[in-house]
């Protein structure tokens, strides 16, 4: 049996970061993927510019597209656009991004395996075990990261009570969508699918364009889509790699560590339940866990519980606003378009974008009456 200080199952965008900094700290890392690299991943693309401010290297080389620039639709009717002085949103392919970001971790002297499956995760008191291809490695330290349907979750008996939503999105390349339109553009339709949006996101020789929602519209997600199609112009006969998928949705407070084994990005549920994107979240959970796990290699704490704390500590407020602003949306969608058209309140979704601010508390001055009543709303569609 091999031996290694961690293992991280899953090099997706989480996986590969957290097993960067764990070589970069002097951990020896073994990095598993069951698919063999490159390979694509349902995803739309975009990297914002807060997310990117937690990456440990540089996406640089895998950038297809600069945003900033918003158009935002009210059930593809009326719109409006807003601009940004700096980039928001830096778009990629997760083919690409995956790709690169395992290189990463390779080159920081981790061992990637790519078209290795996990079999098996066992617990011991200081130890996990996991089974791959009739071998097996231990070490001290599991990092599951190997998303919303791996095997980490399910060994650890967590992610039963998340709720999910879904999505659905294909590519149309630049032949048959004008590319001048959506250049440096990212789009976005409010009140069009339950529980979410559609949208157009520019890439390098195409547009990704798709629509995400409540689980229960999983059957009525290719009518939206094209719906969506019509709506902006792009031939659906034209779609090309089209796919579906389902984005977890952690409840609040659900445990992300048992034992020896942590949590992160969507195997940990940590996507937001407003945008549908899990990168920023990925991001700092792996970089959390990672840190967590270095402590603990390193004799400083004796077990890896502190994970727990320090994930909520960082991710528990924001996606709780992100949760009463998806509420409020989906109940007064007409209303919350009218709110986001504001000028200040575009002001802080940029910044938020941006990073500079982390939750609407932090935002001073007249937009925080705006940003109140959207969290007043939310908070009216709680359940009971």
């Amino acid at each position: 049996m091999e031996r290694f200080d961690a293992i991280v199952v899953g090099a997706g965008p989480a996986g590969s970061t957290a097993a960067v900094r764990l070589a970069r700290g002097g951990a020896r890392v073994l990095l598993l993927d069951r698919a063999p690299f490159p390979r694509d991943k349902p995803c739309g693309g975009g990297l914002t510019y807060r997310a990117v401010r937690q990456l440990p290297v540089s996406v640089e080389p895998v950038v297809e597209d600069v945003v900033d620039r918003f158009e935002l639709g009210l059930r593809y009717g009326r719109r409006f656009e807003r601009r940004s002085d700096g980039p928001l949103v830096l778009m990629t392919q997760r083919r690409r991004l995956d790709a690169h970001l395992a290189e990463q971790a390779a080159a920081a002297g981790a061992d990637f395996r790519d078209g290795v499956r996990a079999t098996a995760l066992e617990l011991g008191e200081k130890q996990a075990t996991v089974r791959f291809k009739g071998s097996a490695a231990t070490a001290p330290v599991v990092i599951g990261a190997d998303g919303v349907n791996g095997i980490a979750a399910r060994a650890l008996g967590l992610g039963a009570e998340r709720r999910h939503g879904v999505a659905l999105e294909g590519n149309v390349d630049h032949g048959h969508a004008r590319q001048e339109r959506w250049r440096g553009r990212a789009v976005v339709d409010l009140g069009v699918v339950p529980g979410g949006y559609a949208w157009v996101f520019p890439k390098g020789d195409h547009v990704n364009v798709g629509v995400g929602g409540w689980e229960s519209e999983g059957p009525r997600l290719r009518e939206h889509l094209a719906r969506a199609c019509a709506a902006y112009g792009l031939p659906p006969e034209r779609l090309d790699g089209l796919r579906g998928y389902r984005l977890p949705m952690r409840s609040q407070g659900e445990p992300a560590v048992r034992g020896r084994v942590l949590l992160v990005g969507d195997a940990a549920g940590l996507v937001d339940p407003l945008s549908g994107d899990g990168m920023y979240e990925a991001f700092v959970s792996s970089r959390i866990a990672a840190e967590t796990s270095l402590e603990l290699l390193e004799g400083r704490i004796a077990s890896l519980d502190e994970y727990g704390p320090r994930l909520e500590a960082a991710l528990g407020r924001p996606l709780a606003a992100s949760w009463k602003a998806k509420l409020a949306l989906d109940r007064f969608p007409r209303l919350v378009f009218g709110i986001a058209r504001i000028p200040i309140v575009w002001g802080f979704t940029a910044a938020f974008l941006r990073g500079d601010l982390a939750h609407p508390d932090e935002a001073h001055g007249l937009v925080r009456l705006p940003l109140r009543l959207v969290e007043s709303l939310g908070r009216s569609s709680l359940p009971a």
